[in-house]
Formats: structure tokens, C-alpha cells, sequence
């Protein structure tokens, strides 16, 4: 089984430039076209509220209705471009929408120049007990520097299971790079922290984004690899992945490109470890 940990789609496509045809750019049945033509029997999708697309979370709860068994809700909950974010409030907020969308999970996006401290503060306890006691996943959009924060909200809710975006937004380049990189290592020590095993093009360089397969950025999925092991889960980031690498090109630089993960933990981070996290799930 194959399952994308990480995609979005919207019903109007939010990012400049404009493609030919937004309405279909980043569609559910585009979405769902990538995964037939690939081989990938699920995906879970990242909502986001964004321009054009603030009802973005009913458009999903919607398509769920029309592909039950291919596709799972991680609902858009105060990320930062909302006006609700970290404001009081949250826990309620997070009681509401689990209430009204079938959601496996909350996805929360921080914003870069947060500290991060918000998730340890009495709103952000109340937020991440809520999602641990109803057996919400975290979705997380975070940086390297928000993981001192995140190690804090896993020691404290163990049975909460947390999902980093795009391997906790690390980079190849920067004069903080290294520092970054053991940050986020240190994280894997915690079973209830994983990381998303996606996001090349970020990694990489900018003028790099289209160099598939990305050989010069593997020595950090590598690392992260040897630290979370099987807790990793490979994910797409389609449609917005379109400008720098094929969908299927999005699961081979991993697949094959990673040779240093024995063909066993490929299958859970391909989709055994995402499925048993769905499965234990709310319902």
C-alpha cells in the first residue's frame, strides 16, 4: 500500500502565476488522476485556507464523499494566515471542526518568524489535549527551530502523534544549516514525532528545485533516516510540486534514489507507517 502523506487540493488554483486552467490546476480529480496513473491507493490532504480558498476545508470534506477509500482529511485549523491564529479560543475552535469535517487530522501552519512557544502555553496545551484525547493527528508545518517546542508538546501528550511537514523544513543551504539538521535529529528520539519524508525542492537550492534526483541534498534524508528510522512518511506536495518534478518522479527519488533504506522500511515509510497512524485514528 501507497499512501501520500502530503498533497492539497483546491477548487481554484491560489498561486501566481496563474496556470492555463485553475479550476482544474489543483483539483481533486487531478489529484486523484496522479494517484491512479502512479500506483498510490491514498492520500491524506493538507488543507489550506488560502487565497480563493478559504472554504478549502468543506471542499475536501466534500470529495471525501465522492472517494471514501482513497482519500483522508487533515482539516485546516488557526494556521497563520487566519485571523483566529493563536488567539483564545483554540481548543474550542479545534472541538468545532473535528466535530463538523470527517478529519483524521488537524493541520496547523506556523509562521516562520514564530518562536514556537505559543504550543506550550496554557491556549496551546488546551489545543494539542484536545487533538491527543480525541486521537487527532498533528499535522505540522513547522522550521527546524519550532522542534525544541514540538519535543515539549510530545513528552507531554506521548499518545498524540505528530507529523512534521517536508522534514521540519530543513534546508541544504544557509550558514544555519547544520545546526538545523541536529535539531531536528534530536527529535527522532521521540516515537511520537515523525517526520514527512517530502519536499526535495525545498530542500534543495532554489536554482536547484528541478535537479531530479537530487543527489546532492540525500546526506539530510539520509541522516534523518538513521534518526527516525521507519517514523517517516513519503508524501508528494502535489500540485504545488508541478514546477520543479513529476508526481511520479516526486515518489521515485525516493523509492529509488534512496538506496540507503532497506527495501522493508521503504514499504512503512512509503505507506505501512501512515496507514497504522490512520488506523488508530478517531474513526
Amino acid at each position: 500500500m501507497i499512501i501520500d502523506s502530503h498533497c492539497h487540493a483546491w477548487s481554484y488554483w491560489p498561486y501566481l502565476p496563474p496556470p492555463a486552467h485553475p479550476e482544474q490546476h489543483g483539483s481533486i480529480e487531478t489529484l486523484i488522476h496522479q494517484m491512479d496513473q502512479n500506483g498510490v491507493d491514498k492520500a491524506t490532504i493538507v488543507c489550506a485556507q488560502i487565497y480563493r480558498n478559504k472554504t478549502n476545508n468543506d471542499y475536501i470534506s466534500n470529495a471525501i464523499k465522492s472517494y471514501p477509500n482513497r482519500l483522508e482529511q487533515f482539516a485546516d485549523v488557526d494556521s497563520f494566515w487566519s485571523e483566529t491564529y493563536h488567539i483564545k479560543g483554540a481548543a474550542k475552535r479545534l472541538e468545532k471542526s473535528i466535530e463538523k469535517w470527517p478529519m483524521k487530522a488537524f493541520t496547523h501552519y506556523l509562521a516562520k518568524s514564530d518562536d514556537g512557544k505559543w504550543m506550550n502555553s496554557k491556549e496551546g496545551i488546551d489545543f494539542f489535549k484536545v487533538a491527543e484525547e480525541t486521537k487527532i493527528i498533528a499535522s505540522l508545518a513547522v522550521a527546524p527551530h519550532h522542534q525544541n517546542e514540538i519535543r515539549k508538546v510530545a513528552e507531554r501528550h506521548p499518545n498524540l502523534k505528530i507529523l512534521c511537514h517536508h522534514m521540519s523544513g530543513l534546508k541544504s543551504y544557509g550558514t544555519d544549516k547544520d545546526i538545523n539538521l541536529i535539531n531536528v535529529l534530536e527529535s527522532g528520539n521521540l516515537p511520537n514525532i515523525l517526520l514527512k519524508l517530502s519536499g526535495f525542492h525545498y530542500v534543495s537550492k532554489e536554482k536547484d528545485s528541478w535537479n531530479f534526483p537530487y543527489h546532492e541534498i540525500k546526506y539530510i534524508y539520509e541522516k534523518c533516516y538513521e534518526a527516525f528510522g521507519r517514523n517517516m512518511c513519503w508524501g508528494s506536495d502535489f500540485p504545488v510540486v508541478k514546477p520543479h518534478m513529476t508526481y511520479k518522479q516526486s515518489i521515485e527519488a525516493f523509492r529509488t534514489y534512496c538506496d540507503f533504506v532497506n527495501e522493508e522500511d521503504k514499504n512503512y515509510i512509503l505507506g505501512k507507517t501512515l496507514n497504522k497512524l490512520l488506523q488508530e485514528a478517531r474513526k
